[in-house]
């Protein structure tokens, strides 16, 4: 019964036409009031208790590091220094793209930043170039998803502070993952572009020498993430420190090599400040409907029905992954996974899914959602960027492929977890 009123309150407030933080947050209250006792006290509190935390105050500083990177124009930079080394290569540029979202995923932990600022720079570049536009988006929107998985993660560093698990093996448990996507995304496109010649031109190979010379003009972003992932993993730096560090080399580096200036900044801070705010909201309505369904204990009553059904633990990481396919057509991905975790967190490591690996399937799945029509955030992204010359359809039937081989890193990920959680337990130990 109590799941009816749940889940009804909820279709309501969101029906009402409520931001989602706020019917989050009036779910959370409502419950607390109705069925805990007027308890709705320990929702201001964990709300007061969530604002404390020191790890939270990093999500705002690595926004505002993607949204410097893009405004400098160093993103471009990047992408022109990388685009020789992959000439060779029967995909060209297409390859190019998935290598420059892995780097840049690597300083930028948004999905929608990464689409954005390599978007800008590719998409008219390759379609001049002859490349099959559909083809084109459908790269840079999964090339953009890696930017949720390779650290530094929104969504990892969000997971951790929702379910108190370490950021830095969060963070150590998408660096295989990601690489390991980045590669399946690159077999595709060869394998592609290979069977069907005519959706790429035949791009013209440079001898070593001036490739070299030209990759060595990547030596910013390498500085940026020696300076963000270094400082964390080598223990020097806290999550929030590190990309306080970021933000300051970024800024350094947009005045001194690229084309940054002071109303850029201005404009950065503000824009990072929006998307913060947006954020924080839904985060601050799902951290009280966490409470009220921590209080009345309906994850661990779940657990107790699950064990009556006799259903083993992967059939219902099968129901749990369906669930997020249905939100992901409906929800954007960081709000589907704060409105998500105070039930699928407790329910699955309960059923003894380890929390690092599952932190790593549930950004996957959140890629998926952000490839996924009609709120595939990052469709929309790449659709604006080329001026509706490519359809929302045909966006969507682009990143198709890209889509199914998410599904299959899942899938591999569940046959052998150590993908995600080997190198953590290399780091850390058990």
């Amino acid at each position: 019964m109590i799941w009816s009123i749940l889940l009804g309150l909820l279709s309501i407030t969101v029906l009402s036409g409520a931001v989602l933080g706020a019917a989050l947050g009036l779910t959370g209250f409502a419950i607390l009031h109705f069925f805990g006792g007027g308890a709705t006290r320990l929702g201001v509190q964990a709300v007061f208790n969530v604002l404390g935390e020191f790890t939270l105050t990093a999500i705002p500083l690595f926004i505002l590091l993607g949204d410097v990177l893009v405004a400098s124009g160093l993103a471009g930079g990047i992408y022109k220094a990388m685009s020789p080394l992959f000439a060779r290569l029967r995909g060209g540029l297409l390859h190019t793209n998935i290598a420059v979202c892995t780097v840049f995923g690597a300083v930028s932990g948004s999905s929608m930043s990464v689409s954005a600022a390599v978007g800008s720079v590719a998409y008219p570049q390759l379609v001049r170039r002859g490349y099959e536009r559909k083809m084109v988006v459908g790269t840079l929107a999964a090339g953009g998803t890696l930017g949720l998985l390779i650290p530094p993660s929104l969504s990892l560093l969000i997971y951790g502070a929702l379910t108190d698990t370490s950021i830095g093996k969060l963070f150590l448990a998408g660096v295989v993952p990601g690489l390991m996507m980045a590669l399946l995304f690159m077999i595709y496109i060869e394998f592609k572009t290979r069977r069907e010649p005519s959706l790429v031109p035949r791009e013209q190979a440079l001898p070593w020498g001036p490739t070299l010379r030209a990759a060595l003009a990547v030596w910013p972003i390498l500085v940026l993430i020696l300076a963000v992932l270094g400082s964390l993993f080598a223990g020097i730096a806290t999550p929030t420190e590190s990309a306080a560090v970021g933000v300051a080399a970024a800024v350094l580096m947009g005045f001194t090599q690229g084309d940054l200036t002071w109303r850029k900044l201005g404009q950065t801070f503000l824009s990072s400040a929006r998307t913060f705010a947006v954020i924080a909201f839904v985060f601050l309505g799902a951290v009280i409907l966490a409470q009220s369904i921590s209080l009345l204990q309906l994850p661990q009553k779940m657990l107790e029905g699950v064990s009556a059904l006799g259903l083993s633990r992967y059939a219902l990481l099968g129901v749990i992954v369906l669930i997020y396919l249905l939100l992901g057509m409906i929800f954007d991905g960081l709000s589907m996974m704060v409105m998500t975790l105070p039930v699928v967190f407790p329910l699955m490591t309960g059923l003894g899914f380890d929390p690092i690996w599952l932190g790593v399937v549930v950004t996957i799945m959140i890629e998926i959602g952000m490839l996924t029509p009609p709120v595939g955030m990052n469709l929309f992204v790449l659709v604006g960027i080329s001026k509706h010359e490519v359809s929302l359809a045909e966006a969507s039937i682009g990143a198709l492929p890209f889509w199914l081989l998410l599904m299959l890193g899942v899938l591999l990920l569940t046959l052998v977890p150590d993908i995600a959680t080997w190198l953590p337990t290399l780091s850390y130990g058990k």
